[in-house]
């Protein structure tokens, strides 16, 4: 019954959430309901036992996605006096969506612990978790299409790196070699002055 009930609450906030993100005015606003309706889908995913997807929606998409937010921040003209300004006034809506968070979390693990039941077959017992099988598989049946993908991506970065890296002729670019080869005496000029006389330039 739980895991029924905890099905609904995250599936209805997660289309509520989903429905704000599109309709929001505030692009702020979209990445924060962006935000929860990942916290939800997360919640799915642990329903039905998925466990390592739920951390991966936690962990790489709501991190990318603070990331997109400090983007946002960075590159929009934001009134942060107006902001602030409405932080009294919206401060009941935020306990309410953080006391919903909460629930879902604790209805998340305890519908976990108790099990699928939202389908009438029994799933079959375990005998290992997910992520030790995930690791089995993949670094075992898969493992060269994972080091070809890792090659794929380490090559595509270093692609981007030479196409955004141009030669500009008004920057002194940095000339490793002599840096190296200049010994102290060349660098640094030793002066005594007498009073009253001062520096040469």
């Amino acid at each position: 019954m739980i895991a029924l009930l905890s099905f609904y609450l995250f599936a209805t906030v997660m289309l509520a959430s989903a429905v704000c993100v599109i309709f929001s005015r505030n692009p702020v606003h979209s990445v924060l309901w962006l935000i929860l309706a990942f916290f939800n889908a997360a919640g799915l995913m642990l329903l039905v036992g998925a466990e390592f997807i739920a951390m991966l929606l936690v962990i790489v998409y709501v991190g990318a996605v603070a990331v997109l937010f400090l983007f946002v921040v960075m590159m929009l003209d934001i009134d942060f006096a107006e902001l602030r300004s409405g932080f009294s006034r919206n401060l009941p809506f935020g306990i309410i969506i953080a006391i919903i968070l909460f629930a879902e979390m604790f209805f998340a693990v305890r519908a976990w612990q108790a099990g699928p039941v939202l389908s009438a077959a029994s799933a079959p017992e375990a005998t290992q978790p997910n992520i030790v099988a995930l690791g089995q598989v993949l670094y075992s049946r898969f493992l060269y299409p994972f080091e070809i993908a890792g090659l794929i991506l380490l090559v595509a970065m270093i692609g981007a790196i030479v196409l955004t890296h141009r030669s500009r002729g008004d920057v002194r670019g940095q000339k490793i070699s002599k840096q190296v080869d200049r010994r102290p005496e060349d660098a640094i000029k030793l002066e005594n002055p007498t009073v009253g006389e001062g520096m040469k330039l």
